[in-house]
């Protein structure tokens, strides 16, 4: 299973400029702001302890110093392709005002856990010492991804809590998958879109010692202690596998004392922005709002 997972993961990889296509209907505001287009986002390239991180950083015009928000693309822990959310980085910078880094993080089978979560909280602490040489404001940053971009976001913030580096205000996770320790749950059974099959490569790739899929920080889902944790958004969908994982987490935070914020996007499921477009833009339109309220 191994050697076929990393075969499978270096074909996806291939593909995927043009296979992603599901945010192609996301452009509702951000190609363009009061009819001016948004430049092209500018390369950084930041430090980690695993070299240099390749992050494309879209910023609002005419906005001295804006926050920041970190985002970290999904695709399984196989797929590198930030592109794939460029709506979304372009819609958070025309609605909630702020600069998007978007991570470009390493992915299986080149690379194997802890490499991106180690990048994950590298480029969020690097921000906060040194965003300010960008004019961006390095002391207000949300971090946030969605699918296993979820994962490497809510692993940064424990990562940070526990090594005494400054956390992000609040970390927004969209059908994060927050427990890589198993790869069949009944959900996943009963829904085809996230099935056993993709769990088994997903995690057989990046996740390569099964033994690793037990740390909290592949696994924030097992954590056992979320006190002292960023303020969430969790967005789980009713009908995604990988539901279970966001709205055990979400608990666990209300229950050690995190403000958190909850929503379970109904008849929906990995792909959660898909479907209707009216319900949609709410989600962004929601998102958008608590990331523009939090860092204020």
């Amino acid at each position: 299973m191994g050697l076929f997972s990393d075969a499978t993961a270096l074909m996806v990889q291939a593909g995927a400029r043009r296979s992603v296509r599901y945010g192609d209907d996301l452009y509702f505001t951000g190609p363009d702001l009061d009819g001016h287009e948004l430049d092209e986002p500018e390369t950084w390239r930041i430090p980690t302890r695993h070299g240099d991180v390749r992050c494309e950083v879209y910023r609002p015009p005419d906005v001295a110093r804006p926050p920041i928000y970190v985002h970290f693309h999904g695709g399984g822990f196989m797929m590198r392709f930030p592109r794939m959310d460029d709506f979304f980085a372009r819609f958070l910078v025309a609605e909630a005002g702020v600069a998007v880094v978007n991570v470009d993080y390493a992915v299986a089978p080149r690379h194997r856990y802890p490499i991106a979560h180690h990048q994950a909280h590298d480029v969020v602490r690097w921000l906060t010492q040194h965003a300010g040489e960008g004019d961006l404001d390095g002391s207000r940053i949300a971090i946030g991804g969605f699918s296993t971009g979820g994962n490497l976001a809510a692993s940064a913030c424990l990562q940070a809590r526990d090594q005494g580096t400054p956390l992000p205000r609040v970390q927004l996770l969209g059908v994060p998958t927050l427990d890589v320790s198993t790869h069949v749950t009944p959900s996943a059974m009963a829904h085809p879109m996230i099935g056993p099959g993709i769990l088994r490569l997903a995690h057989g790739s990046y996740f390569k010692d099964e033994a690793c899929r037990v740390d909290p920080y592949a696994s924030p889902l097992l954590s056992d202690d979320m006190h002292g944790l960023p303020a969430a958004i969790v967005l789980t969908a009713e009908r995604d596998a990988m539901r279970v994982d966001g709205d055990a987490f979400a608990e666990r935070l209300t229950a050690a004392g995190v403000d958190v914020l909850h929503r379970v996007v109904p008849e929906r499921d990995h792909y959660f922005l898909d479907g209707d477009r009216v319900r949609t833009r709410e989600l962004l339109d929601m998102m958008a709002e608590e990331l523009t309220r939090r860092l204020a």
